[in-house]
């Protein structure tokens, strides 16, 4: 599971099985045994397991400000 940002006790990572045929690019974030998942293109929640509205806007924020380093580290960790 890379790791690809720690921010404010949040964990943006993927799992390296992403499934068969692998899903398009997408971020888990876990905090505190939470944990939500977000599409990156467009930018869009798909699933949540604990966290707020005010927690998931904050997340999404995060988010895509760091979309293109998320979308790199997905590519350059898939491609090898």
């Amino acid at each position: 599971m890379p790791t690809i940002i720690r921010h404010e006790g949040f964990r943006y990572f993927f799992y390296s099985n992403e499934g068969d045929p692998r899903e398009p690019v997408h971020v888990h974030v876990m905090k505190d045994g939470r944990e939500a998942k977000f599409w990156l293109d467009p930018i869009e929640l798909d699933r949540n397991h604990g966290f707020d509205a005010k927690t998931l806007r904050q997340i999404a924020r995060v988010i895509h400000f760091n979309q293109a380093r998320i979308a790199r580290a997905w590519h350059d960790h898939f491609s090898a």
